[in-house]
């Protein structure tokens, strides 16, 4: 039996919020099925509980799902107008679907009237202090699945994800199912698509037990200085740095990019980062075959400036293992990063891939 959605759920999930402020409970649970058309804000010192429900996003909608209440405003762009206190929980089988792509994407955003690619976000903080994030099953996002900027004291924690998986064969046929090969990448629906996304300005962030299918990163950490962090969602006087983040127990696999990803470029810096327990579960997982890379550290490319040394530093990455392409790519400049107990299997390729990165004082790195 198809399942059916009730109509108009975003509005019908702000007034719970709204009737829980105003009773003074500050917590609202959600079951049932609800299409979202428009954005659920959620306010400093509440609790969303999301039990055995699906929401999924409407069709031809440009918004996310949730953000915290002061995302994007003025007031959200200071330090003293952060909210704080927020928890998402989910409860049983939490399921938050982007629904039919909506064709927006980073090629396009901005363009010919359309908003920026971050309202594809299913969940948008930005500036929040004290959040927790738990229980969910993210899929069809159509773009990041999460997206973090200048957030702090945060636990992520017990997340799956099920991207798109289509793609164009060489006839103009969608097909289901991507190949580790990087001249059909740019065959994919619905590109971008990571797990979650640690931004600028996140520190003091514990992200645990992340598993499924993205067609993009599945974890990244990436500080760049882009539209969102210098203007839509900057918090002036604010450090840029992201520091302090611990990624641990991560089963998964990513069709284009890498299970965990560490970058930083145009001055920002990346530090005091341990990573803990990588899977590559890509021989189980019908959405693709391979896996291409396990753990970046830099890149090659240049998104700004890269780092120099005393930008990117104090890594730990260990229990690693990945039937990868090439288990670890790294670029840039890299200082006092330890690596143990990196594994290959299943006939993974390369095991080190060095991008002309400068190394300092880096241990159990071969070659």
């Amino acid at each position: 039996m198809e399942k059916m959605f009730i109509p108009c759920g975003g509005a019908l999930l702000q007034k719970k919020i709204d009737d829980a402020l105003a009773d003074g409970s500050r917590q609202a649970v959600i079951t049932g099925n609800y299409e979202i058309e428009q954005t659920v804000l959620i306010p400093s010192d509440f609790t969303l509980i999301l039990e055995n429900c699906h929401l999924r996003m409407a069709d031809d909608t440009f918004c996310n799902m949730f953000r915290n209440q002061k995302a994007g405003t003025e007031e959200g762009k200071t330090i003293e107008g952060a909210d704080r206190n927020i928890v998402i929980e989910g409860r049983g089988k939490a399921i938050l679907d982007g629904g039919n792509y909506n064709g927006l994407s980073e090629s396009n955003s901005c363009k010919d009237g359309r908003p920026h690619i971050s309202v594809n976000n299913l969940i948008l903080f930005h500036n929040v202090e004290h959040f927790r994030v738990s229980g969910l099953f993210l899929c069809n996002q159509r773009w990041w699945a999460m997206n973090f900027l200048f957030c702090r004291f945060g636990h992520i924690h017990d997340i799956e994800f099920k991207a798109d998986d289509r793609r164009r064969d060489k006839d103009g046929n969608i097909i289901h199912g991507h190949i580790c090969d990087e001249s059909t990448w740019y065959d994919v629906i619905v590109r971008n698509a990571d797990g979650l996304d640690l931004r600028c300005g996140c520190r003091n962030i514990l992200v645990e037990n992340i598993s499924g299918f993205t067609q993009d990163d599945t974890v990244a950490l990436t500080g760049l200085p882009g539209k969102m962090e210098t203007d839509l969602y900057t918090v002036r006087g604010m450090s840029t740095d992201i520091c302090n983040i611990t990624v641990r127990n991560v089963h998964a696999s990513a069709s284009c990019a890498a299970l965990v990803r560490l970058l930083n470029q145009g001055g920002i810096k990346l530090y005091n980062i341990l990573v803990d327990g990588v899977m590559d579960t890509s021989a189980d997982c019908p959405h693709l075959d391979r896996t291409p890379y396990g753990i970046r550290v830099g890149d090659r490319g240049n998104y700004a400036r890269h780092s120099v040394p005393g930008e990117t530093y104090n890594i730990v990455i260990r229990n690693v293992f990945t039937r990868t392409k090439c288990a670890m790519v790294l670029g840039g400049s890299i200082q006092n990063m330890t690596v143990e107990n990196l594994l290959g299997f299943d006939g993974g390729g390369t095991f080190i891939e060095n991008n002309n990165a400068k190394l300092i004082d880096c241990k159990g790195i071969p070659g």
